[in-house]
């Protein structure tokens, strides 16, 4: 889908601790910092749907798993995917795309390196049922 991109990360493992990449300046998707957040969610529970008309989101899954689900209401068009330790990539969403995420494991967390600061006015929502799509 025009304005998603999904891009594989890596995962060094070492016997005292993982580590797990995020960003770097250099990637494909990065459009300037302006916060990271952690966001967490339970198993079956749906967030969502928000656009932001401004903000690039760049998602990423440590802990758990997570179903996210953008729609492109020019086009009519859904892209899905599940993040997790075991699929471990970084998933940016351009503005103006509608996104939704889903718990699939029972305690899931996501870190957002989002382009701007957080600004209320910038997003919109609509209630669940307003975008068909079957979870």
């Amino acid at each position: 889908m025009d304005g998603v991109i999904l891009t594989p990360l890596k995962q060094i493992y070492n016997p005292k601790g993982d580590i797990y990449h995020a960003m770097k300046k250099s990637d494909d998707g990065f459009r300037g910092f302006g916060e990271a957040y952690f966001s967490t969610i339970h198993k079956g529970i749906i967030k969502g749907w928000k656009k932001h008309t401004q903000m690039t989101l760049n998602l990423i899954v440590p802990v758990g798993e997570i179903e996210f689900v953008v729609y492109n209401e020019k086009t009519n068009t859904f892209y899905t995917v599940q993040l997790s330790q075991n699929n471990y990539q970084r998933l940016t969403i351009s503005p103006n795309l509608w996104m939704a995420f889903r718990g699939v494991d029972s305690y899931s967390m996501l870190l957002n390196l989002a382009s701007i600061e957080h600004d209320p006015d910038e997003a919109l929502t609509l209630d669940r049922d307003e975008i068909p799509y079957e979870w």
